[in-house]
Order: structure tokens, then sequence, then C-alpha cells
């Protein structure tokens, strides 16, 4: 009796405590959907279910490697070029098409700003004195002196110089390699080179493994726990400025003292010396952040982009022939040792045209987020400030929501480079860099350190993929799933 009596009490508890989280999660979910439907005129959509919204179906059609399905399939569900939705933990606005990219670039910093998420900032340290969106103006009214094709003339033969000791140690003499490690490793070595002038290899790979740490972790979840690829993260990001940059940074500054500092001899150069409207130099700290995070920006883009390369012209033989008889003629035309040059990258038409039909059909990144600044209207749709305290708008505009749309791109899944002959594409149809005032800034160097890897490739190998149709990933870069291992074949000298 009496343990009959103890069964039904802890069943009653169980089912008291049931319900007290049912009755819990209704009301949470109750008043998500309120805090979420309680505008008027948003575009049509859904909220999810509370907390995770559709962040979950947002990120498995990455994992699947059909990322531009939970845009295209709600276009289709909504019958709008807008819709709304949660996620990444914030209700938001989806904008797709050339019209709705058009409409994102052109009111940069007048009704929308560039988005970030709060766990960057515990990554990337930034002043005190000012927020992110501050720190990123500022960084990007600077940056362009380094970036713009004029400035990254120079450094053309460096890259090459770079690449030649990259294939010569990594992969000639072998049979079989795996691409994305490599291309990962190829693109830290330049980087490293251009912007630090850090040339050293057992330098550069003592530093590889924190980057990788601080590389991995600004997409994981952001619990900062023992453990976590988010705190090994942050301590990484400490490390390398701490240990590493600050070191580099004193260094220069000693030669600069000296008169022994290169004029434009890296991005670092021009950070020493680069002043903001007050006439008032970076902080050293500052230096190290924004060091660090161009190397971070210009590693995972690049190396996928250079990934996908390797695996279209290993697809497509009659390519390949086109871009290795362009590169030859280059190759051919140089004397013995002779290193790359501006002219030799305006030569390599074709070879930029691939580059671009492999960043359409993979784009590294799928889209970005906006910050809505003030209530506006698009296509009839209301878009507010914010819906409640603390929770505003988000904006995410996709990449693949044009560059895979047969309206601006016929037969999109073709791979076709003579898209881009002539004027090319249509305006904001292809836009695997952005566009607006928040264009990526790296773009033309991105350019050049492609092409000068797509020339390295070709005049040495032929080769084919080992695993035919391997599967690509988004997670939350596009990658080939197994890192895309390739067999060579050498030309014969």
């Amino acid at each position: 009796m009496e343990q009959y009596y103890h069964t039904n009490l802890y069943l009653n508890l169980l089912l008291l405590f049931i319900s007290a989280v049912s009755l819990s999660f209704f009301a949470i979910f109750y008043k998500h959907k309120s805090q979420y439907y309680n505008h008027p005129n948003l575009p049509p959509g859904r909220p999810g279910i509370p907390y995770l919204g559709e962040t979950l179906a947002f990120l498995t059609t990455g994992w699947i490697g059909r990322p531009e399905k939970f845009v295209t399939d709600r276009i289709r569900e909504f019958s709008s070029s807008a819709f709304k939705t949660h996620i990444i933990g914030k209700p938001t606005v989806v904008l797709t098409g050339a019209e709705g990219n058009k409409f994102l670039f052109t009111n940069e910093n007048k009704l929308v700003v560039v988005w970030w998420p709060d766990s960057v900032s515990k990554i990337f340290p930034f002043s005190e004195t000012t927020s992110i969106h501050e720190e990123s103006r500022r960084f990007r009214k600077f940056l362009p002196q380094f970036m713009k094709p004029e400035a990254l003339q120079r450094y053309v033969g460096e890259m090459d110089e770079v690449a030649r000791r990259h294939f010569a140690s990594l992969w000639e003499d072998r049979d079989e390699v795996e691409v994305l490690p490599l291309t990962k490793k190829y693109t830290f070595w330049v980087a490293c080179r251009l912007f630090v002038s850090l040339d050293d290899p057992a330098r550069i790979a003592e530093l590889g493994v924190p980057f990788d740490h601080v590389a991995s972790g600004i997409f994981a979840l952001p619990y900062d726990f023992p453990g976590t690829p988010f705190r090994r993260a942050i301590r990484a990001s400490k490390f390398i400025r701490e240990e590493y940059l600050m070191e580099i940074i004193r260094r220069r500054k000693e030669e600069c003292d000296r008169n022994k500092m290169k004029a434009h001899q890296d991005i670092l150069s021009y950070m020493l010396t680069a002043t903001d409207d007050g006439g008032e130099h970076m902080s050293d700290i500052d230096i190290a952040d924004k060091i660090l995070g161009l190397l971070v920006g210009s590693h995972d883009t690049a190396s996928a982009t250079c990934t996908f390369v390797v695996k279209f012209l290993s697809e497509l033989p009659d390519v390949y022939d086109r871009v290795y008889q362009e590169q030859m003629e280059i190759a051919r035309s140089k004397s013995a040792g002779e290193l790359l040059n501006w002219e030799d990258i305006k030569k390599m038409k074709y070879s930029w045209n691939v580059a671009c039909e492999v960043l359409r059909l993979t784009p590294p990144v799928q889209g970005s987020f906006r910050k809505a600044t003030t209530d506006f209207i698009f296509n009839g749709f209301s878009i507010p400030k914010g819906w409640k305290v603390h929770i505003y708008m988000q904006l995410y505009w996709s990449v693949p929501s044009t560059h895979k749309n047969e309206k601006y791109f016929p037969k999109p899944e073709k791979f076709d480079p003579s898209r881009f002959e002539g004027s090319g594409p249509e305006p904001y149809t292809f836009v695997p860099f952005g566009g607006g005032p928040k264009m990526c800034p790296g773009k033309e160097y991105a350019r050049l350190e492609i092409l000068v890897f797509m020339h390295n490739l070709v005049k040495r190998f032929k080769f084919e993929m080992l695993i035919p149709g391997e599967k690509i990933i988004v997670n939350p870069i596009c990658v080939p799933a197994n890192g895309l291992p390739i067999r060579l074949f050498p030309h014969e000298a």
C-alpha cells in the first residue's frame, strides 16, 4: 500500500512537472509569437519555435550542401521576394533578388548598418570608447590605401614567390594531396608575408595552430566555458596579439625610429604611419587586433575559392585546357626565375572568368546581416527599427538568391565562364563580395591571390578528384566535405 502511495505521488509530481513545463513553453511560445507578429504589414513568414526560431532549418540546408534551399523554399511558399523568419537568435527579414541586394547596398549607413554578433567583440576586442560599428567604419576608411589595385600591384611578385615556395614544399613530389588544408596554408602564408612581412616557415607554422582556433571559434556557439571552441578562440586571439603581433609591432617601430622601415613594406607599415581625422595614430593593441582580423578575413574565403577552382578544373577538362593555354603563354614569356607582375595579371582574363564562375556557383559566404536603424518600407512591407526592447530587426541578403536564379543566369547549374565576358552580369546579381559601402575591401587582394594560385597550379599539374561528386557543405563557409583529395599528374619538363 505504501509503495502504491509513493508510486502515485511520484507520478503526480511528474505530471505536475510536465504540466508546468508545458504551460511555460506555451506561454513563451505565445509571447514569442506575439512579439514576432505585433507589427502591422510585416512580410509573410513564420517565427519557428521559441529561442531557436528557424535556425536549425537555416543551418541544416548548409550541412546537406544546399544552402540556397532555406531561402528558395520560402520564396516559393510565400510568393514573395521578402519574408520574415527567426534565425541566429533574432527576428529577421530576408531580402532576395537583385532588387533586395540593391536596396540594402544603396541604403548602407542610411537605413541599415552591418550587424555583427556580440561574440565577435570578445574574440576581437575593440576600443572601450567606441562601438564595433565605429571601429569597423574607421578601419574601412583606412584600409583601401593598401587594398586598392594601384597599391597592390607592387605585391604581385611577392605573392608569386610565396606560391612557388608553397607548391615546391607541399605539392611537388607527391602523388596525392588534400587540397583544402593546403590552400589554407597558401592563403595564410601570403597574408603573413604581405601584412606583417613574416616569412619564416617555422614561425608561420607555430602561429598556425592558435590561428586555426581563432578562425574556427568565430562561427562556433558563443558559450564561454572551458574546453569549448569559443573559449579556445578567445584565448588564442589574446595569445596571438600579445605574444606575436605586439612583438612584431614593437620591432617594426624600432626600425621606424632608426629610419630602417621601408615605405609601403606591408600593411603594418601603413597602419603605423596612418592617422585618423584628428591626427592621432592607432594604438599598438588596436593595430594588433586589426591585423588579426585581416588574417582571419583573408583566410577561409580565399582558400575555399582556390579549392573549388581545383574541383571545377578537375571536372571540366575543356575549361582546364583553356586556363592552361592562357597561363602557359604567360609562363613562356618570362625568363628563368622571373616572377609574375601586374602586366601578367591583366592577361589572365579567361582565368578570372573561370574564378568568377566558381564564385557564382560556390560562393564562400552565403550572405550577411544588416541591422535596421530606422523604420522603412520595402516593396510595400514595413520593416521596423525595433520590435521590443533589446530586440531589433535583422536583415539578411542571400547570395544564392541571384547566383542560382535562372532569371539572371540562364541554365544556372551549368558552369559557363562566358557569363563574365563583356559587361558581365546585370548589376546586383553577382555579389560574392557584397556591395555598396560595405563591399569586401579585400576584393582585389583576393583576385590577385586566386590568379597567382591558378598560374602556379596549372603550369605544374593536371589532376583528378579521388572522390568524384564529393559533397559540398556550408558550415558556415562553403567547402568540400572531405577537403577535396586529388591525384596529381605533373607536366613533363
